[in-house]
C-alpha cells in the first residue's frame, strides 16, 4: 500500500489523471465543443458495448444510434449543460441483450480547455430496490385495509351461507340452477376474503426443507383436469438431484396454483405450459412457468403484483399480490418476461440457504 502511494506520488500529474480516468468504476467520456468523443474509459466501453477505437472521433450521439427516441433527451441535456455549465439527468436504456438498465449521468463543461466531461453511473440496482420498496409500502397499506374489509364482509357472508343451506331442501328442481349459481358465487366471494386475510396479517408459517419438484408435481396433478378443459398440455423439465428448498410448502403451492391457473386462463384456445426447475448461481433455485398466451405489454409488466391490478377481464389482482407477498417472505424474487403475441414467462428465484423469520 505504501509502495503504491509512493509510485503515484512519482507519477506526473497527467499520468495520474489518466490512470484515475481509465480505472474509474463509473463511465467517463471526454468530448469537445463539436460533440466529438476525445476519450472514453473502460467502464464507458462496457456500458455501451463499444470499443474506444471505434468511438474516438465519433459524435457523442453515435452512442445512441440504436436509440433514436433517446437522442432528443441527450440533446436537451447537452443544451442545458451548455447554458448552465453543468447538468444532471437520468435515462433508461434497453440494452442489446434485452435487459433494461437505469443510468444517472452528469456533464461538466470546460473541465479542461475545450474539453467537457460526462460521468455515467449505472443505478439499475438502486432503481430496483426503490421499486420493491414502493410495492412493499403499497402492500402494507392494502393489508391494513383488507383486515377491516374482510371482517365486515365475512359476518353477513356467514349469515347468507347459513340461510341458503336451510333453504336447499325446499328449492324446486326448476330453480336448482339458481341455487348452484348462488352457492358458486358465495364460494368465490369467500375465496377473495381468504386472499384478503393473507394480505392482512402474517400467517403462521413453518419453514421446512422440501423438494420443490415434488410440490410442483402435486400442483400440476391438481390442475390437470382444468388444463384438459382448456386444451392445455404441460411440458415439465426438472433438473435432477436438486437440493431441498427451505420453504413453507403449502404457501409455495398456492403461488404455483395462482401462476399456473393464470397461464391456463390466458390460453382459451389451448396451448402448452412449460415448467422448468433448475439450480442457478450457487445458492438459488429457479422455477420458470411459461405460457403461449398473447403476452403482456411492457408498460403493464411493471404493475403486476400491485393492489388490484390485473390483465384479466374478471380478475381481482389479488392472486398475484398474494404470490408476490409469499415469495417475498421466502426471501425470493419474481421476474416477468413477456413478448406480445408469443407468451409470458414467470421466473421465481428462491434461496437454498437457511434463513430465520421473526
Amino acid at each position: 500500500m505504501e509502495n503504491t502511494a509512493k509510485q503515484n506520488e512519482a507519477l506526473p500529474g497527467e499520468q495520474k489523471f489518466q490512470r484515475i480516468f481509465e480505472y474509474s468504476m463509473d463511465g467517463l467520456i471526454l468530448w469537445n465543443d463539436k460533440l466529438q468523443i476525445i476519450d472514453i474509459n473502460h467502464s464507458g466501453e462496457r456500458i455501451f458495448g463499444l470499443s474506444k477505437n471505434r468511438l474516438i472521433g465519433k459524435s457523442l450521439l453515435d452512442l445512441f444510434t440504436t436509440l433514436e427516441e433517446k437522442k432528443q433527451e441527450i440533446m436537451d441535456h447537452i443544451e442545458q449543460a451548455m447554458e448552465l455549465g453543468k447538468q444532471c439527468s437520468s435515462i433508461v436504456i434497453e440494452m442489446i441483450d434485452g435487459t433494461t438498465r437505469h443510468f444517472d449521468y452528469s456533464t461538466k463543461l470546460g473541465i479542461i480547455d475545450g474539453q467537457n466531461l460526462t460521468v455515467i453511473i449505472d443505478v439499475t440496482e438502486k432503481a430496483k430496490m426503490q421499486e420493491q420498496l414502493r410495492k412493499s409500502d403499497r402492500l402494507n397499506i392494502v393489508g391494513e385495509l383488507a383486515a377491516g374489509i374482510a371482517h365486515e364482509i365475512r359476518n353477513p357472508m356467514t349469515a347468507l351461507k347459513g340461510f341458503i343451506q336451510l333453504l336447499q331442501p325446499s328449492i324446486k328442481a326448476e330453480n336448482s340452477m339458481y341455487y348452484d349459481v348462488i352457492t358458486s358465487e358465495l364460494a368465490r366471494i369467500d375465496s377473495i376474503i381468504n386472499e384478503f386475510l393473507i394480505l392482512a396479517k402474517p400467517q403462521e408459517i413453518r419453514f421446512q426443507e422440501k423438494d420443490v419438484r415434488q410440490i410442483m408435481k402435486e400442483t400440476v396433478d391438481l390442475l390437470s383436469a382444468q388444463a384438459v378443459l382448456y386444451n392445455v398440455q404441460f411440458h415439465t423439465d426438472y433438473e435432477a438431484n436438486l437440493p431441498f428448498v427451505y420453504c413453507e410448502p403449502n404457501q409455495l403451492k398456492k403461488v404455483f396454483i395462482n401462476l399456473i391457473k393464470n397461464a391456463i386462463e390466458v390460453m382459451p384456445n389451448g396451448g402448452q405450459i412449460t415448467i422448468k426447475i433448475n439450480k442457478i448461481e450457487e445458492h438459488k433455485v429457479q422455477i420458470c412457468i411459461q405460457d403461449e398466451g398473447m403476452g403482456i405489454p411492457k408498460d403493464k409488466i411493471i404493475k403486476l403484483g400491485e393492489p388490484f391490478y390485473t390483465t384479466k377481464e374478471k380478475g381481482t389482482g389479488l392472486g398475484l399480490m398474494v404470490s408476490y407477498r409469499i415469495i417475498e417472505e421466502h426471501d425470493g424474487e419474481i421476474q416477468v418476461e413477456s413478448e406480445e403475441g408469443k407468451g409470458t414467462i414467470f421466473k421465481l428465484m428462491l434461496p437454498l440457504k437457511h434463513f430465520l423469520k421473526s
